[in-house]
């Protein structure tokens, strides 16, 4: 393929991504109907990672539709700032300290949720971590963006189903991940044969495979190893992080999949885009309301029978 060619595709490629969001501009439009409307007042959605970028976009959102919104964040002070925005606004949001990776945080905010609300029928897995910007590749806070991203978002997954309470809709997980950790995407694959095939097996995948293959990256790089490992090229901790998250989806998807009808609980994750925030030093392409769309969708999604698949747009995409 010559240049003019790679041109003209991603010119047609950049036409059809602006056709979809303006589709979705357009389905956004249209408020929920009484009858879709699985929600009320009474709902609890846990959105970590609230005060700022999507997360707090979410919370915004599912306070718009009338839920109450538990928005929490690992600084007490800007989760405090962040929630009295939205109170401000008439939303029904409240505020509690929760850091991810640390157990006893997790432990106080579920007994919490427990005494206050008897469960919650939503969570959204915001929280996360990426020092990288742009084409950087930097290794060195590795641990950290693995212990947040995937560790902690097993963490609050394990913490959350004992708490989910049963209704008629089922209740909905939804964790933000990546198109950076993509399986089988065309760029940033892992090129481990062998270790692909593992991932892509559904049927044998386990949380201790994943915890291993995770681990395995830490200790190449400690070593030294890691870029002669077969992992991705392109933020490879994060996009490692968050090929564990989608992997980590399906496992559960799978062990949920028996659960009596009024006792369903649907897990499913999703990319949000190149969102401009923080994170991505304000250089993205998506505003944060579109990228909280798909969260919200999948949240608020009428007849929910969609469990252990990864989205974008609204749309499922492959692994």
């Amino acid at each position: 393929m010559d240049k003019s060619e790679k041109q003209d595709k991603r010119e047609r490629a950049k036409e059809r991504r602006e056709k979809r969001r303006q589709e979705i501009s357009l389905i956004r439009s249209i408020p929920y109907s009484d009858h879709q409307r699985w929600w009320s007042a009474d709902t609890i959605a846990v959105v970590t990672g609230a005060n700022r970028g999507i997360g707090f976009e979410i919370a915004h959102q599912l306070g718009l539709h009338g839920l109450t919104v538990v928005l929490t964040s690992r600084e007490t002070a800007v989760g405090e700032e962040a929630a009295k925005v939205l109170q401000e606004g008439g939303l029904k949001v409240v505020f509690h300290q929760l850091d991810v990776i640390d157990h006893e945080s997790i432990n106080t905010f579920c007994k919490w949720i427990k005494d206050n609300y008897g469960g919650i029928d939503i969570l959204i897995n915001n929280a996360g971590f990426n020092h990288n910007v742009g084409s950087e590749n930097s290794v060195e806070l590795a641990e950290k963006v693995i212990a947040t991203n995937y560790f902690g978002t097993k963490n609050m997954i394990k913490a959350a189903i004992p708490l989910m309470r049963p209704n008629n809709a089922g209740t909905r997980i939804v964790s933000v991940s990546s198109r950076l950790g993509r399986l089988n995407g065309r760029k940033n694959r892992i090129s481990n044969d062998e270790l692909r095939q593992q991932l892509e097996d559904v049927d044998s995948l386990s949380e201790e495979k994943i915890d291993a293959m995770v681990n395995k990256f830490l200790e190449q790089v400690k070593d030294g190893s890691w870029s002669s490992g077969g992992w991705p090229q392109n933020n490879t901790d994060y996009a490692l992080s968050k090929l564990a998250v989608n992997a980590y989806t399906r496992v559960v998807a799978r062990e949920l999949s028996g659960r009596p009808e009024g006792e369903k609980i649907y897990i499913n994750c999703y990319c949000p885009g190149w969102v401009k925030t923080a994170m991505t030093g304000w250089a993205g392409q998506v505003t944060t309301e579109e990228g909280a769309d798909t969260a919200l969708w999948l949240s608020l999604l009428p007849d929910m029978r969609i469990s252990g698949k990864f989205f974008a747009e609204r749309r499922e995409i492959h692994f």
